[in-house]
């Protein structure tokens, strides 16, 4: 007889991309073989500021579309990046426990960051340790041209 645990679908709070939704993302996951998705518990999230400026993905997915964070053009300066780590450990406080994140474009870049800065003490500090990641189109701040958000500058261990 197998036990709860074994029996429990795998929880994944999935984070889409830049100007998008999380409606979005479901609809380009459920495409995934049902043999997979069986095995998971996957919840979309939105991000937790609206889209300020034109999507990408106009006149193929219906608005509305959201944004985790702001950069400026170079991605040298963060906005609103506090604010969002707030947001996704209260949705996951309120609706977790999760056992990891599935994220895109946007959404990847900052879940690759969210371990680091969790063992670093600086996020989701309230909730359980994140067991995995599954990113899809993403890259690491302060990578090639980007940026490193002041919370996230020591979430990535460095070579010795």
């Amino acid at each position: 007889m197998e036990d709860h645990e074994s029996q429990r679908k795998v929880r994944i709070l999935c984070l889409h991309g830049f100007r998008t939704s999380g409606e979005i993302l479901k609809q380009l996951v459920l495409r995934w073989p049902e043999p997979v998705l069986q095995k998971l518990e996957l919840v979309f999230l939105d991000g937790p500021f609206p889209a300020q400026g034109r999507s990408d993905v106009e006149g193929i997915f219906d608005p509305p579309y959201f944004e985790w964070f702001q950069a400026n053009e170079e991605f040298t300066e963060y906005t609103n990046f506090e604010e969002c780590l707030a947001y996704i450990e209260d949705y996951m406080l309120k609706n977790g426990p999760f056992d990891g994140f599935l994220s895109f474009s946007q959404g990847a870049i900052l879940a690759a960051a969210l371990p680091g800065m969790q063992a670093q003490g600086v996020a989701l500090g309230k909730v359980d340790k994140i067991k995995f990641l599954i990113e899809i189109s993403g890259a690491k701040f302060g990578e090639n041209r980007f940026g490193m958000p002041k919370l996230a500058s020591n979430a990535f261990s460095k070579p010795n």
